[in-house]
């Protein structure tokens, strides 16, 4: 899109490591006012959140959205609460139905500002076993190695 401007929010980096991307869409998310506010200011974080269906509806779960230092009720604000993620109709029902095969999962990946508007990265993706978690450490391992040898050599 000409003249689109990201600005990242925040990242889900454990997810990188844990799963295996299979696909990705740009979802947007309801905020109150306040989670709004909070979220501009850059106290978000996505590290556990995971994506559920309720009701062929999708929501986000453990997204922690701290609350403002300026509000004065702050004790009864929930930061953890369920939010809803809006996609079209046929992506939510191609989700659902790849959801149903055994290890797909959706995952929020980066929240971002699109001009002035928040927006979600989700993931469809697959869990990583651990041996294919000790083959991507040593993967990276040995390319660092390598660049660090070609550095030398240059």
């Amino acid at each position: 899109m000409k003249g689109r401007k990201d600005n990242l929010i925040t990242k889900n980096k454990k997810a990188y490591f844990d799963y295996e991307i299979i696909d990705n869409w740009e979802a947007w998310i309801e905020l109150k006012w306040y989670e709004t506010k909070s979220v501009r200011q850059g106290h978000v974080n996505l590290k556990w959140s995971y994506i559920v269906v309720v009701n062929n509806e999708l929501y986000i779960k453990w997204m922690h959205v701290s609350a403002l230092k300026s509000l004065p009720n702050k004790s009864s604000i929930e930061t953890e609460r369920e939010r809803k993620v809006f996609l079209k109709r046929k992506t939510i029902n191609y989700l659902i139905w790849k959801q149903k095969e055994s290890g797909f999962s959706l995952i929020p990946l980066e929240l971002y500002f699109v001009w002035s508007l928040i927006k979600l990265r989700v993931w469809l993706a697959k869990w990583r076993k651990s041996y294919q978690k000790k083959q991507l450490l040593k993967e990276r391992t040995m390319d660092k190695e390598a660049k660090i040898a070609m550095k030398k050599y240059l």
